[in-house]
């Protein structure tokens, strides 16, 4: 299937973005990876590299989504779900050689204080990660204040445990996340919160 050649940009800056960062990435290597023109990534992103970086955020932020979204369908209890989600991460970090780490994190630390589009992109992505397992825990009976803390807790966690499985290149860190995030959903189940 032939990919556009605005897609074949998005992807391959999306890539450079999870493997070097918002500022080891450069336009003219956008345009390398991705098989095509600087003209042409001018053209389809007249905004330069902020955003190519935005499209990429957002891409890379749905991808996840769906990884997210599989996991979370994939049990319908809550608990083991998110467990489920913590080893797929771990997996898929040690399959890539702990350097495809999550791209939004990336670019999120990188443009701190800034009131940019890509912290915009960010913001967004992690909120729709937020809302999938709000959603999830709702679903399995959690009363709404509950869901609503512990979603960003959960997706907080893992993102973090992603970024230390990478520094120690162990999935353990995401293991033993997922488990200690399981256990505190399973809390919640137990003794619901007054």
């Amino acid at each position: 299937m032939q990919t556009s050649t605005r897609d074949r940009i998005v992807v391959a800056a999306s890539r450079l973005l999870q493997r070097q960062g918002y500022v080891g990435t450069g336009i003219k290597q956008i345009a390398q990876e991705a098989q095509a023109t600087l003209g042409s990534v001018y053209h389809f992103f007249p905004g330069g590299k902020e955003a190519v970086a935005v499209a990429a955020i957002k891409h890379s932020g749905e991808e996840f989504a769906t990884l997210l979204r599989k996991a979370l369908d994939s049990e319908e209890d809550p608990a083991e779900a998110v467990m489920g989600c913590a080893r797929q991460l771990a997996r898929e970090l040690r399959e890539s050689g702990w350097i495809d780490g999550c791209p939004v994190t990336a670019a999120a630390l990188e443009t701190l204080g800034t009131d940019s589009g890509i912290q915009q992109a960010c913001a967004d992505a992690l909120r729709s990660w937020e809302q999938l397992v709000f959603d999830k825990l709702l679903h399995c009976g959690f009363p709404s204040q509950s869901a609503r803390e512990l979603a960003p807790t959960i997706i907080g966690a893992l993102e973090g445990a992603e970024v230390t499985a990478q520094v120690y290149r162990s999935e353990e860190p995401l293991e033993a996340a997922g488990r200690q995030l399981a256990r505190l959903v399973r809390s919640y189940e137990a003794y619901p919160p007054r």
